[in-house]
């Protein structure tokens, strides 16, 4: 690999481009919280829905899908389309619930629902749990993701003269060293821009992205030694293909394994995925009913209907546009690099190999793109946290709004150095994802009915959040259970059960939230339904929304229309046209019968 002049030029007009609409935005973004946070709830959709594609767009995103194309072939990829469920659970239902809260982050959300002293236990807790430790070791996790990335690309960089650096005890990497000046660079236009800068910034960043990942993918395929589409089908084993896993347990069996070790996806797996993980379990960019960055993008948008269309079309590009230039990409690499053991890695050897000069410093761009649209978007949004739901409530509640601003932009450097220590603690976090998914289940049915049902209280939330930390132990060291691999499918759903168990009988042991509460809730939301009739028998004043049946006509359309879109994609790219063609036919029918149901929605709820 050599980089020339013209690579470092793109890279350098990529960084001048990205730090200029910072500057820019800079004004805007300092009147006050609203605009800081929020970009003064003015985003049109297309441009909060992009911010979120682009969010959930890392550095490692492509990395993760290579490994699981290695592992189980396309098929894979269920561990996180399953999640496309929940997300049309988003859009239809708890987009435009979010929009009307009028807050601020999704911790807030607490303050509005709940009355009592647990309401501002779980508030200051969520604050802390999600915005400081779940929030870094996500960041942690991009980061180590962005070393492995200049590790192949720079295996010989030298900061200084010196390759790594001792500090405090910690042996730092000059690969580390460079991805905190990226994260320094990043933090900084953050801290001056806020969300209007972002997203502007996360709309440019995912076009250099997404063209990066396409244009590797062309040079992958295309190489000689893969043959194109055709060399993929005739190297790879014929099911790796499917884009569902094969009937019965063969992943048990060894030998049901390819030339290049893929193998097989059990149902088992498949079920807990499709039929549990996507409505149980917390995990960032795909909450049920929507939260942490998703719902900082829905409540940005400028009224209900941007809400909703913004985060449709972050459906429909993250789940159905944006996968196959990964997927096809994996496999050229399973095929010119079969005896490489970090697959992930592979994906960057791809990069380094077969890029000419200037695609090679495109897809570079591409790269610090992806990694830092993730990285802006999780310090202001964990910043959100500690200065809306810490720092505002309980230590300075009479601050004028400047003062948040700036304490907001001290907070956002202070979490970058907290994320980069994280990050030196860890050398693999590959089952981070697993852990967070575990730990989080049965928390995803509290998450969701509490819009929806009065009886939910702060003790629902409080004691969902607890009780995967008592079951977890229990699981791994009396069980001896393999929560994190084997395992980790059936351990999924005994905690979800415990956790369900637990949180249905706090609720119902522990006293409702008060009437006042509650009715001020319903009046602020109105979000109608049966859950909510024992309320609202009392406020007849109030017009609750309707049309539920049409809105869950359009969940299945909408998971229907982006899955067709998927697998229509697919099957083109593999040439089989008719098949696909179909798909996309039947996915652009159901297109108009969810405009024609919501149309008829957003008449029926004026």
């Amino acid at each position: 690999m050599h980089i020339t002049t013209v690579d470092w030029l793109i890279i350098a007009v990529y960084f001048l481009i990205s730090i200029s609409i910072g500057l820019f935005m800079s004004k805007r973004a300092g009147k006050g919280m609203n605009d800081f946070f929020l970009s003064g709830r003015k985003l049109p959709w297309y441009i909060a829905g992009t911010s979120m594609v682009a969010t959930t767009f890392a550095a490692d995103t492509p990395l993760a899908v290579t490994e699981l194309v290695a592992e189980h072939g396309i098929a894979g990829n269920w561990l996180w389309w399953n999640m496309l469920l929940g997300g049309m659970l988003t859009v239809f239902f708890f987009a435009k619930l979010w929009r009307r809260a009028g807050i601020i982050t999704d911790a807030e959300f607490v303050s509005i629902r709940y009355s009592g002293g647990a309401a501002r236990f779980l508030r200051g807790f969520r604050a802390v749990y999600i915005g400081i430790f779940m929030n870094t070791i996500v960041i942690a996790w991009v980061n180590l993701a962005m070393v492995k990335i200049l590790t192949v690309m720079f295996p010989d960089l030298m900061i200084f003269g010196h390759s790594s650096f001792n500090f405090l005890g910690i042996e730092i990497s000059s690969q580390l060293i460079a991805v905190a000046g990226l994260m320094l660079f990043t933090t900084f236009y953050s801290a001056l821009s806020g969300l209007w800068g972002i997203s502007l910034t996360d709309s440019f960043q995912f076009i250099i992205a997404m063209t990066g990942s396409i244009i590797l993918a062309v040079f992958a395929v295309r190489n000689i030694d893969v043959g194109g589409i055709q060399g993929l089908k005739e190297k790879l084993p014929e099911w790796s293909f499917d884009f569902f896993p094969s009937v019965g347990d063969a992943a048990k069996n060894s030998n049901d394994t390819g030339a290049s070790g893929i193998l097989k996806m059990t149902v088992t797996a498949f079920i807990a995925y499709l039929g549990v993980q996507w409505w149980s379990s917390w995990y960032p960019g795909a909450e049920p009913g929507g939260g942490g960055y998703i719902a900082q993008r829905m409540m940005s948008a400028k009224n209900e209907k941007h809400s909703v269309l913004a985060t449709l079309w972050f459906q429909v590009a993250h789940y159905a546009l944006r996968p196959w230039p990964w997927i096809i990409a994996a496999f050229a690499a399973l095929i010119l690099y079969p005896d490489v053991s970090d697959k992930g890695a592979s994906y960057v050897m791809l990069i380094r190999d077969l890029m000419p000069a200037g695609l090679l410093g495109l897809l570079l761009a591409a790269f610090l793109a992806a990694y830092m649209s993730t990285i802006a978007s999780q310090t202001v949004w964990g910043t959100s946290y500690i200065v809306n739901d810490l720092y505002k409530p309980f230590i300075n509640k009479k601050a004028d709004e400047k003062q948040y601003v700036k304490v907001s932009r001290i907070t956002t450097f202070i979490l970058m150095i907290l994320a980069l220590f994280i990050t030196t603690q860890f050398d693999k976090i590959s089952d981070a994802w697993k852990f967070v998914l575990a730990m989080s289940a049965g928390i995803g049915l509290v998450l969701l009915l509490r819009w929806f049902w009065w009886r939910i209280n702060a003790w629902s939330e409080i004691s969902a959040m607890i009780a995967p930390y008592i079951i977890y132990p229990i699981l791994r060291y009396v069980f001896k259970l393999d929560v994190l691999s084997k395992d980790f499918e059936l351990s999924l759903i005994l905690i979800v059960i415990w956790s369900t168990v637990v949180w249905v009988t706090v609720t119902f042991l522990t006293k409702p939230d008060s009437d006042e509460k509650l009715q001020s809730f319903y009046r602020k939301i109105h979000p109608g339904g049966r859950g909510w009739r024992k309320i609202s028998s009392d406020m007849p004043d109030v017009k609750g929304d309707t049309g539920y049946g049409r809105l869950f006509v359009n969940w299945f359309a909408g998971s229907i229309m982006v899955m067709f879109a998927l697998f229509g994609i697919g099957k083109i790219i593999f040439a089989e046209y008719l098949t696909g063609f179909v798909f996309i036919a039947v996915s652009i029918l159901l297109g108009f019968v969810i405009s024609y149901n919501l149309s008829k929605n957003i008449n029926e709820n004026k």
